[in-house]
């Protein structure tokens, strides 16, 4: 496991903006923006790759969509 990817990761999902400022996400909005950021890094990975088409594209999707990811 990239432990050093993973980190950076949540460090990330722990921040949000707010008004200018930067606050800590509470524990839910926490779980839900590090699964999403994980998604993320794993469809770029995935596309990243493969040969460019529109099947690749249509797989991507389909993995956003599968965890309510928007793209």
């Amino acid at each position: 496991m990239n432990s050093e990817l993973i980190k950076k990761l949540a460090d990330e999902a722990r921040i949000k903006p707010m008004g200018g400022s930067w606050a800590y996400r509470l524990s839910d909005e926490f779980e839900e923006k590090f699964a999403e950021l994980i998604v993320w890094e794993c469809v770029r990975e995935f596309v990243r790759k493969q040969p460019v088409s529109v099947n690749v594209s249509n797989r991507a999707r389909h993995v956003f969509k599968h965890f309510g990811v928007e793209e």
